[in-house]
């Protein structure tokens, strides 16, 4: 047995190479198993004690990662159950539990907070690399890192232990297709006709999401502007129903051009003569029909406007459609990066048009620099025409 004064703390040897460290801070005993030789055990002694002088002393805790894993998702989740907003939305807050209970708890779970190593975690990342898209498991990285940071912020763990492991690659993401003019003229002109035209034209001519365009009222119309005041979203714990946008600077408002405007104008007056129970054609002054405050521009099939449309079934029903068209590997959030580089290709500036399409400029210049074709000929017929008359 290795024993030292009563100030510095205590060894004590209960097996080969296994160790009961002794301290004190504050007037209160902690007592710590540890596990390696006799220096080891001494340095990580002077460890507990420094991390005592310098203010930084995290008692032990048997506390699981599991255990710790369920607090941290109901921190998250404050305030959703009494119908407030929790610290993030409730479709993030399900991606978060998904990836943590799916991919991080099955092996790790039962291990002690404290204990958990960085050797562990890049085990882990390894074995989920093999199964699972290098994106997915970046994400799995990123969401394991923010709730073990968490601990450390709660004053669990002294450091944690995500940050000293290998972080995954993240991969290319997926840039989408993008169509050029020509093309999106030929998709809108087939499209034409049919109940998801005006849906289609709205992605392209504005760059809006998708679920920001399903939550669009009328009273969100105002002459030639759109303002995009919140969103839908569709979760496991409360179903369809609006949130505020994604963006995090809040509402925004986006210039329309006067056919889009047109287009709308026909819509609106399909649902006021459906509301006011007018036959299509009759002559009567829709000026003194009112739509209920909550009405949506493109609501569910129906009689009922306010009722949101299925937003998963609305991009199959697109794909579907796209598809036989001619353009097998569309998707409706593609119409959203067409808008962008559309705009970016005709010289926009990169501030401007993240606005309208409620983006963060850095992410929508390296989005774009993947996807764009007419950039680089752009720069060289810039380069050309400055070079011209110097070179030769």
């Amino acid at each position: 047995m290795s024993k030292r004064d009563h100030g510095d703390g205590g060894i004590d040897e209960r097996g080969l190479d296994r160790w009961r460290l002794r301290w004190r801070v504050d007037g209160k005993r902690f007592t710590k198993s540890f596990h390696g030789s006799i220096g080891e055990a001494r340095k990580e002694l002077r460890r507990l004690i420094k991390s005592a002088d310098d203010g930084q002393h995290v008692p032990p805790d048997k506390m699981s990662l599991a255990a710790w894993i369920d607090r941290w998702l109901a921190l998250q989740r404050r305030g959703e159950d009494t119908g407030g907003r929790g610290l993030v939305n409730a479709r993030t807050l399900e991606r978060y539990e998904e990836l943590l209970r799916l991919h991080v708890i099955p092996t790790l779970g039962k291990r002690p907070l404290q204990r958990i190593t960085a050797t562990e975690i890049d085990t882990l990342y390894m074995a989920l690399s093999a199964r699972l898209a290098p994106r997915t498991v970046h994400h799995v990285h990123t969401v394991f890192g923010a709730c073990l940071n968490a601990a450390v912020r709660k004053g669990l763990l002294v450091v944690s232990p995500t940050s000293r492991a290998e972080a995954p690659v993240p991969g290319e993401s997926d840039a989408g297709q993008v169509l050029d003019q020509e093309q999106l003229t030929a998709l809108l002109s087939a499209f034409r006709g049919s109940v998801l035209y005006p849906i289609i034209a709205v992605a392209a001519f504005t760059g809006a999401r998708r679920n920001e365009i399903l939550a669009l009222r009328w009273s969100d119309l105002a002459g030639t502007t759109l303002t995009i005041a919140r969103s839908l979203e569709e979760t496991k714990a409360h179903g369809r129903r609006f949130k505020a946008p994604k963006t995090r600077r809040g509402n925004r408002t986006i210039a329309i051009d006067g056919g889009l405007a047109g287009l709308l104008s026909v819509e609106r007056e399909k649902y006021l003569r459906l509301t006011a129970g007018i036959a299509d054609g009759a002559e009567v002054d829709l000026s003194l029909v009112r739509l209920p405050d909550e009405a949506l521009i493109f609501p569910s099939p129906g009689e009922d406007i306010t009722r949101p449309r299925d937003a998963r079934s609305l991009s199959k029903e697109f794909v579907r459609r796209a598809r036989k068209l001619g353009f097998p590997a569309l998707r409706f959030h593609d119409l959203r990066g067409t808008h962008e580089t559309l705009l970016l290709d005709a010289g926009v500036p990169v501030h401007v048009v993240a606005a309208r399409c409620g983006h963060d400029p850095a992410i929508l210049l390296r989005t774009y620099a993947r996807r764009t074709k007419k950039a680089d000929a752009s720069a060289a017929a810039v380069i050309g025409a400055i070079s011209k008359g110097v070179l030769g």
